[in-house]
Parts: structure tokens; sequence; C-alpha cells
């Protein structure tokens, strides 16, 4: 099986003796109140999807990854997993301290020991990031709003895991738990499919081609932070489920969720994403159309070219996909790499398309979208 990315899958789960423990002493330690997405950065730390993370980054770290794509030591990374605290903490808290973080409800999340506090440059984090400094970028939103004092340092257990809401908990696999799915079913070729979106005609024709050269396919929806306007995880679930139930190879493919939050770096989030995949145990991964985008602040194809210049170091590889669609002369789905015919015959609707449908409670063509993933929308858009 394909080696965590590093080589060791990161372990900083709390046994329940430790819990025990843990929970007395966060009462006697400085306290930060941290956003979902940070809760989110914890859970994936201390699970090893993060791995070889070990904590939050120090302002070394950080920016080597900001300015090289690489962690000091020369490994690669490419998205910046800080912790941002309040001004007031941290000017009260010293190198060597241990902090303990909760969530916006009061409940102790994980315990860190601070090995730096510093600042950073955040038009030049953002420059390099996410290809801008525009604040209706959401990464670029998150980022200058979160403020620029920051703490790094190793994470030392977590205590308790994000409120789970919505989702059935047997979904929320962790990477040794994935892995191990894996090799029961003897798959040696694993592709992951990562989306924030319900699952589309277009993407279940993708995953399908990808499998008839794999052994089988994680399908992997990203459950953590994401923008106001996305469709919310619990309905995208529902769909997955459906999906799944009807239209696929049940032996063939596993659905899991990744508890990360969602940044939108486009290029630089696309080798987040296989990092994290192969974590997982995945061989490849399907590197689709803007993947990750937001808006057009990247290349239709900007993230596969990103991610072919680093083949040699992610060890885990990109299927590379061509935009999908139904045509009406070929009577099947394909991509311009396989269909003839010009674009009057293709139906490809936009997002805020099938959104405006949705709220009409009106159904997406057939070709677009299976009916029984359009009632679920239709309900969620209507109610």
């Amino acid at each position: 099986m394909i080696k965590p990315h590093g080589g060791d899958l990161v372990n900083r789960l709390a046994s329940e003796e430790e819990k025990k423990e843990l929970m007395e002493k966060v009462e006697t330690l400085p306290k930060i109140v941290a956003g979902n997405r940070y809760v989110g950065h914890c859970e994936m730390i201390a699970i090893g999807g993060y791995s070889p993370l070990r904590g939050f980054m120090t302002k070394e770290e950080a920016e080597s990854v900001i300015k090289d794509v690489h962690l000091p030591n020369g490994l690669l990374w490419s998205i910046p997993i800080v912790l941002p605290v309040s001004e007031e903490l941290w000017k009260s808290i010293k190198v060597g301290d241990e902090v303990a973080i909760y969530d916006e409800n009061n409940r102790p999340i994980a315990i860190i020991v601070v090995e730096d506090k510093y600042t950073l440059d955040l038009d030049f984090y953002c420059e390099n990031v996410f290809k801008t400094t525009d604040e209706n970028h959401p990464g670029v939103a998150f980022v200058k709003s979160a403020g620029n004092f920051f703490v790094g340092g190793e994470l030392l257990r977590l205590i308790n895991r994000p409120i789970r809401e919505g989702i059935p908990e047997r979904y929320y696999q962790d990477p040794f738990q994935v892995r191990k799915v894996i090799e029961e079913k003897g798959w040696r070729r694993v592709v992951a499919f990562q989306t924030r979106n319900p699952i589309h005609r277009a993407h279940e024709y993708i995953i399908k081609c990808a499998l008839e050269t794999m052994d089988g396919a994680l399908i992997h929806p990203l459950v953590g932070e994401t923008k106001k306007d996305d469709i919310p995880a619990p309905v995208r679930m529902k769909c997955y489920e459906v999906l799944i139930d009807n239209y696929f190879n049940k032996n063939r493919v596993h659905l899991s969720v990744l508890p990360a939050p969602m940044h939108y770096a486009g290029p630089r989030e696309a080798v987040h994403h296989m990092i994290m995949r192969k974590n997982y145990g995945c061989t490849h991964m399907i590197i689709g159309r803007d993947h990750a985008g937001v808006g057009n602040y990247y290349g239709t194809y900007e993230a596969q070219e990103f991610v072919e210049q680093f083949i040699d170091e992610l060890e885990i590889m990109p299927l590379k996909f061509e935009h999908a669609f139904y045509c009406t002369k070929c009577e099947n789905m394909a991509t311009s790499k396989t269909c003839p015919h010009p674009k009057e015959f293709h139906i490809h609707l936009s997002g805020t398309k099938v959104r405006s449908m949705l709220r009409e409670g009106k159904r997406p063509p057939k070709e677009f979208s299976r009916p029984e993933v359009a009632d679920i929308l239709i309900e969620w858009a209507t109610s």
C-alpha cells in the first residue's frame, strides 16, 4: 500500500484514559476559542490526514510553504496550516506554554505546546496561495478576517472531535480506517474523487471512466467549513447515498467523508487534496476542470498543470479529465476528447442556473442530473 506523505501516519488522538486527565488539565491552561476551520485542522492533524504535520506551523514553516510550496525540510506541502489567535492572547502567552483550544460551543478540543508566535505578510500569503489579494475570494476573506497574530506548535492530543451535525457517524473514517477498508477489499489501485458539490452526471461519468482502470474508488466529499452558498454537507451526503445505491457497483466504491475545510486555492489546493488522499491510502486522484477553484481566479486546467510539476514528490498520481457533458447527438456522456459535435448539442448547466431551477421546484434535465438526486435538491431548495 502507498505510504503516507513523509513516511508515517501521525496519530494525536487521546485514549479514553488520557482524555479524563486532559479534561481536568485544560481548565488550568490559557484558552483559544477557535472557529470551525481551525477545529477542523486540529482533527485533521490528530488523525493523520495532514501527515507529516504534527501541529500548527511555525513562522519558518508557514513562510516556506507560502513562498516555495515545500516545508523547510524539503518535503512538498502547498497550503499553510496556521492558527490565528486574538492579539490579547498572543501578547500574554510565551514560547513553551501549553494552550487549550476550544470550539465555539466552549468544548475543549486539543492542547498544543507553543513553539512560536509570529505575524505574516498577509498580502504575500494570499498572492502566493490564492493568486490574488481580492477579498471577494473566499480564501482571501478567511485569511484576512482571522487577523495577523499566529501561534505555532505541536498538537499534544485531540481531546474531543468536532460536533457532527446531519451526517451519520459511520462516514467519519480516519485514514487508518480507510486504509484498512482498502486492504480488506484487496484494492491495489485506488482513485479518490474530491467533491464539495452533489455528484451530477458529468462527475458520475468521470468516476466511472476512472474505475475502468482502477480496482476501486474512494468517493471522498469534503465536509469541513466551506463558503456559505455551497450546498450543506448533510444534503450532499443524501445525494451521494442515493447515487451509489442506484448507479454504482457498490463492490467498487467506498463512501467516506473528509472533515477538512475548503480553501478555494485552486492549483495549490489540488496538491493539498492529493497529499491528504495519499494519507488515506489512495494511489490516484481525479483532477478535473477548475479543481478547487472559485470564480475566475484560476485557469480552467491550471490545477492539472500545477500538479504535474510535482508528480515525483507526490507519488499519488493525478487522473486528469476534461469537462464532461451530455451530447444529444452522441446520446451519451462525453468530453471534447471523445465527442466530435459542436456545442449546440451539449447539455451543460451552470451552478447558478441549476440553483435557480431548484428554487423554482424545477428538476434539471435527466441528462444533467439523476432524478433521485434532483428530488433531494429540490426538497432542500424549496423547504
